[in-house]
């Protein structure tokens, strides 16, 4: 009777590592990688870079390229670009997530109470939602921003409330399909609530949809508020911010390039990591995909 258990384990162990080898599973540890290491950098800033990042340098110490003492150079005010673009990373993880956190709670609650309340509501909430994604983002954003002082509290309240469209449609989508489930009819027919039907029910079901949602909306707001850093419309002085940084070393781009140059290879990799670490989650959480590699 223990001989057939070799080739069962032999193929499960056979399919591990082929489900290992997969690009969903590259994707999720390479990003997973790459966040993990901004993470790590952006909470020992101060270990790492002791000190106040703002404060102005010597006069000899302006434009230095980079060397030992100053491994990423100098910028046009005397101040070490490693140290600045360490401490910016905080900034940028802290936009990132907050308003994905944001845009993903709006959509999540509008979704769900689209796709399982009256169909009024959902005509009205789903006719709210192509209104708002009707009108371009980015001008949204440039729009509200631009009439008001800026900061980066701002910026990252005003990205997040103009990016839940998205998730709204695919939570209503899925909340359309679990409703005709057996296990929320068999909880309606117990005489549940709606809204315990949906908390305790609907919205744990909803879990792997909203985890995906969230990782792949981390590095668009990201770019976002470093755009919006670049334009001046983010994050003001003495905050350091990647897409400030940029800005910062435009002008002397020629001669010192060392100023936009590893700012933007920090901003593109975070993004990436983010990018393939979404991508992995949804292949490893949706199951139809995994149905269809099965297939």
């Amino acid at each position: 009777m223990s001989q057939p258990a070799a080739p069962l384990t032999m193929a499960g162990t056979a399919d591990r590592a082929g489900r290992a080898r997969t690009p969903g599973a590259l994707a999720l540890r390479t990003g997973a990688g790459l966040l993990a290491t901004v993470t790590l950098v952006a909470l020992a800033a101060p270990l790492l870079a002791p000190g106040d990042p703002a404060v102005l340098g010597e006069a000899a110490d302006r434009l230095l390229s980079p060397s030992p003492a100053h491994p990423l150079g100098t910028d046009v005010l005397g101040r070490d670009v490693l140290a600045r673009l360490v401490h910016g990373s905080r900034v940028s993880l802290l936009a990132g997530w907050l308003c994905a956190l944001v845009a993903v709670a709006v959509g999540t609650a509008v979704g769900l109470a689209a796709g399982s309340g009256p169909r009024w509501l959902d005509r009205l909430l789903m006719t709210l939602t192509d209104a708002c994604l009707a009108f371009p983002r980015i001008f949204l954003v440039l729009l509200i921003v631009s009439l008001t002082k800026p900061s980066l509290a701002l910026t990252m309240a005003v990205i997040g409330l103009t990016g839940w469209m998205g998730v709204a449609r695919l939570v209503r989508a899925e909340t359309l399909s679990l409703r005709e489930r057996e296990f929320v009819a068999a909880a309606r027919g117990l005489g549940l609530s709606p809204w315990r039907v949906n908390v305790r029910h609907v919205l744990p079901a909803l879990w792997p949809t909203i985890i995906v949602a969230a990782s792949l909306r981390v590095g668009s707001a990201i770019l976002t508020e470093s755009f919006l850093s670049f334009l001046g419309l983010g994050a003001q002085e003495p905050t350091v911010s990647w897409g400030a940084m940029i800005q910062a070393g435009r002008p002397v781009l020629l001669e010192a390039w060392w100023l936009s140059t590893f700012p933007g290879l920090a901003l593109a990799l975070t993004v990436v990591g983010c990018n393939l670490l979404g991508d992995g989650l949804r292949a490893r959480l949706d199951p139809r995909q995994e149905a269809g590699r099965d297939g």
